[in-house]
């Protein structure tokens, strides 16, 4: 047996290496028992996982990384990001969710071209890759012609990530175009649903008695594919789209409902009785005005969770931060809830521990792909990150793994990353990505859309005063459908 020193290799020869093994790190598994290995190696050979322990035997050749002082888990699971907007990166600091309907679905949003698309998805996709984020849905819902899909699609090809297409066009009918020959054909040409590319519908559901999405709930059917949509937005969607969904049959295990913050119990319990998962967005949530961040409210209903990231277009994007967010927001509403009580808690109901699950296995389930990746154990995808930075002052003494993750590291921490078995991250390095590439494409989209706005409403998006005559009481612009029970406050 043999093995080498990552250190000694070019980047090309790192990327193409057929076997790699971690050694020496604090192994997270997170299995179904949790298991964790001080100490320990995980070995990936061709796509695979193929052993997790201590003083693993490898093949000849091995590429070897020294995990010592390091934390090594699974790859991080996204499932719900916009990664188109990205192009806009924190452009929106300070918009309302109102706000942001407004902004990027009636202006700006409206001038994004294909290669505006490709921009954003290209960046966001390199830079989940770089942040430990190994699997990521791209809620793609601005795809106002197919070309658009087009672009995105190349984009997410392009970087050595694991993807999901969630397809959506918010400026259209769900209805309408789930069903049109232009989507139909290019799902036929481009959706073949590899481990590596995978899809879903992307549309959110307004709660109109007649039930219009109903025909797009058949195309996914259809399709074979599930249904990711926005639940609980204050302002947007709630309880009557829940129930319309139940009562129409479309409610599965495989239907995620992002953020589900402002949703009655009864929804909560239709949620939990049909299987579905959660994707909560935790600083998305806190920001915008969703609804307080969820996960307080799924626990007591036993819903399964994941977390996400929302859109860089406000955001952070960064997986730490999220489970940051989430721990912090959870056991800030578990204190309030005691204290109007008159009670003190005395116990934590939710620990570090759990969160860490949520954004890896908790991924994996929420989107059907927990029999290959979510944790690290032989025969899974070799989805693998490595937490450790020398250089970092807060990286030790690791002494409690798990809140070490969500309270002490952050993504610039990130050492290594494998996604399907492929170095694409080392030693604080991406490897074989083209970033000036993804950089170059980005300047020219800011400079269409300073030039398409004009300079004085590009500088007004970043310091909002909408008028009233802007606010929109129904989001969803291609009907005349609108609820005011969230309004009437």
């Amino acid at each position: 047996m043999t093995s080498e020193n990552a250190g000694a290799h070019a980047p090309e020869q790192i990327s193409d290496a057929a076997a790699v093994v971690f050694r020496g790190g604090l192994v997270l598994t997170m299995d179904a028992a949790h298991t964790v290995i001080d100490g320990g190696d995980v070995l990936a050979v061709g796509r695979d996982v193929a052993a997790v322990g201590r003083n693993l035997e490898v093949p000849a050749g091995t590429l070897e990384i020294d995990a010592r002082d390091g934390i090594v888990m699974p790859g991080m699971i996204d499932t719900h990001r916009h990664m188109w907007q990205t192009a806009m990166r924190g452009y929106g600091a300070d918009w309302t969710l109102t706000q942001y309907f407004v902004w990027n679905y009636l202006e700006h949003g409206r001038k994004f071209r294909p290669e505006d698309y490709h921009a954003g998805n290209l960046l966001s996709a390199i830079e989940a890759i770089d942040a430990g984020v190994t699997t990521s849905v791209d809620w793609s819902h601005g795809l106002a012609t197919v070309d658009h899909a087009e672009a995105a699609v190349d984009a997410l090809e392009e970087v050595p990530g694991r993807f999901v297409f969630g397809y959506g066009n918010i400026h259209a009918a769900p209805w309408e175009w789930a069903n049109a020959p232009d989507f139909r054909a290019f799902v036929e040409r481009r959706m073949k649903r590899s481990e590596m590319l995978g899809f879903q519908l992307a549309f959110d559901v307004t709660g109109d008695p007649a039930f219009p999405e109903r025909a797009a709930f058949e195309a996914a059917r259809e399709l074979g594919v599930a249904v990711t949509t926005h639940a609980g937005v204050w302002g947007a969607t709630n309880d009557n789209g829940i129930r319309l969904m139940h009562e129409h049959g479309f409610m599965t295990p495989e239907t995620v409902y992002v953020h589900a913050s402002t949703l009655s119990e009864d929804s909560y319990q239709r949620i939990a009785a049909t299987g579905g998962h959660a994707s909560v967005s935790a600083e998305s949530e806190c920001s915008c005005g969703q609804g307080y961040p969820s996960s307080w409210a799924l626990r007591r209903h036993g819903i399964p969770i994941s977390l996400s990231v929302d859109t860089s277009v406000w955001f952070s994007a960064d997986p730490f931060a999220a489970m940051r967010a989430t721990l912090s927001t959870d056991r800030a509403r578990e204190h309030q809830e005691a204290h109007a009580r008159g009670e003190t808690v005395t116990n934590l109901g939710l620990r570090a521990e759990q969160v860490v699950d949520w954004a890896t296995r908790g991924g994996a389930q929420a989107l059907g792909m927990d029999a290959i990746i979510g944790s690290l154990e032989a025969g899974k995808r070799a989805d693998v990150v490595l937490v450790k930075n020398e250089r970092s002052p807060a990286m030790f003494p690791i002494l409690h793994p798990y809140g070490h993750l969500v309270f002490q590291a952050q993504r610039g921490d990130v050492h290594t990353v494998l996604v399907n078995g492929r170095v694409v991250k080392h030693a604080g390095t991406l490897v074989g990505t083209d970033l000036g590439r993804a950089r170059r494409a980005i300047e020219h989209t800011v400079e269409h859309l300073r030039r398409s706005l004009g300079e004085e409403e590009w500088l007004a998006g970043m310091h909002p005063e909408i008028p009233d005559t802007k606010v929109l009481d129904n989001p969803y612009t291609y009907t005349d459908y609108a609820d005011a029970s969230t309004h009437s406050a």
